[in-house]
């Protein structure tokens, strides 16, 4: 059984301090709720809460045409929804149905814009929490993410360490490192150049799109590999009969328009079609203000109070989120005394490879859903290599 709904779930004050009257939350749920068999699966960036196929649906929901992890998620699937009873939700400050800048402010009747309160990825959690016990789901068999969504799984574990059993960070860290910050911040400020912003209230006037498509390339760039993008473009031209959407600068027609150049361009032109200028700022800075171990010690104290597993996948491409860094993780869920095992996956795909290898995403996670980190091999990524990290076949999560 499926579900798609938008929930109201009141007044809801966010960590800067700000409040809103009504906080509305879009989700989905597929399969059937038993008590003990809830996984939350939280969503990267721009993702939505339409996470699996839905048949129902024509598998189109809130704006993103397709299901972003449908291959990981569903009947028959790692994370399998004839067992399972999984929940996803849009997060606060997006704009695929949850309340966010593009959101009609219901005390005054107009969109909030960059009136909308600072959010945070702990707001996202605590706003999980509060559509779960609307639902009727208490404590998680698991909770799982990738990219932000996994440091939102993070933020589970220290913000409501009873409340979960099992959980997986995919392609995640504790924290962003100077160089992504200094990128995201790039990003941010071609939004806010683009002469069309108007200080974040341009709803009913022209958009930012400009701007917007010039972040979402920049965040392309960080979401490949070097191997990716040499296997996929080189330094092959587009072709003759391949043009640009606006005019080039008169020496530009002199020189090859490259398929890189192609492929960025269709890509912001296909965002900018379906996500919010104001929602991207918001979104970037949720993950560049998250810190695993603010108001801690350090990661190890914040992930002290969590009893249950975590397993960290991580890509030998991703340069975004690194294999050192989950390595980093693990190591400070073992000195936490926090069951874990870390689990290295040996791709070139970049940031993007939790979402286009779904052969070597699915097979750990149904395994740690299944039997946890004890009942397979997959307890075995705790013995490292040279390099003190832990390489492991998918073969090993076979059944």
């Amino acid at each position: 059984m499926t579900a798609k709904d938008t929930v109201d779930l009141g007044e809801f004050t966010f960590e800067c301090g700000e409040s809103i009257p009504a906080l509305e939350v879009a989700y989905e749920t597929y399969g059937d709720f038993t008590g003990d068999n809830a996984v939350l699966v939280c969503h990267a960036l721009t993702g939505s809460a339409h996470v699996a196929r839905r048949p129902d649906a024509g598998d189109e929901t809130a704006g993103q045409a397709r299901a972003w992890w449908g291959d990981v998620v569903g009947p028959g699937k790692a994370v399998d929804t004839t067992e399972y009873y999984v929940v996803c939700a849009n997060v606060p400050g997006s704009c695929y149905g949850s309340s966010g800048p593009a959101s009609e402010n219901p005390e005054t009747g107009e969109l909030y814009g960059t009136d909308f309160p600072p959010v945070t990825v702990g707001d996202w959690t605590r706003a999980q929490r509060r559509l779960l016990d609307e639902l009727g789901v208490g404590r998680l068999h698991a909770v799982v993410g990738g990219s932000v969504g996994g440091m939102n799984v993070l933020d589970w574990l220290r913000r409501y360490p009873d409340d979960v059993e099992r959980a997986a960070a995919v392609a995640a860290a504790p924290r962003l490192d100077a160089q992504c910050l200094a990128l995201d911040a790039v990003a941010r400020r071609a939004i806010t150049s683009d002469p069309n912003w108007n200080g974040g209230h341009y709803y009913g006037g022209p958009e930012p799109a400009d701007g917007l498509a010039r972040a979402r390339q920049l965040g392309h760039v960080m979401y490949l590999s070097k191997a990716s993008m040499a296997r996929k473009f080189g330094r092959r031209s587009a072709g003759r009969e391949t043009v640009r959407e606006e005019p080039p600068d008169p020496a530009a027609a002199f020189f090859p328009y490259r398929e890189v150049e192609s492929y960025l361009d269709y890509q912001a032109e296909t965002f900018t079609d379906r996500f919010d200028a104001n929602s991207y700022l918001y979104l970037t800075r949720a993950m560049d203000d998250f810190d695993l171990a603010a108001g801690y010690e350090g990661d190890a104290d914040a992930l002290a109070a969590f009893e249950g597993e975590l397993l960290a996948l991580s890509f030998t491409g991703d340069w975004h989120f690194t294999v050192e860094q989950s390595e980093a993780l693990a190591e400070a869920c073992r000195e936490a005394g926090v069951d874990v095992a870390h689990h290295v996956v040996d791709s070139d795909h970049g940031h993007d490879a939790f979402l286009v290898e779904p052969e070597k995403v699915g097979p750990p996670l149904a395994a740690l859903l299944e039997t946890g980190l004890s009942g397979r091999s997959i307890t075995d990524t705790r013995e490292t290599d040279a390099d003190g990290f832990a390489p492991v076949h998918t073969s090993l999560f076979s059944s």
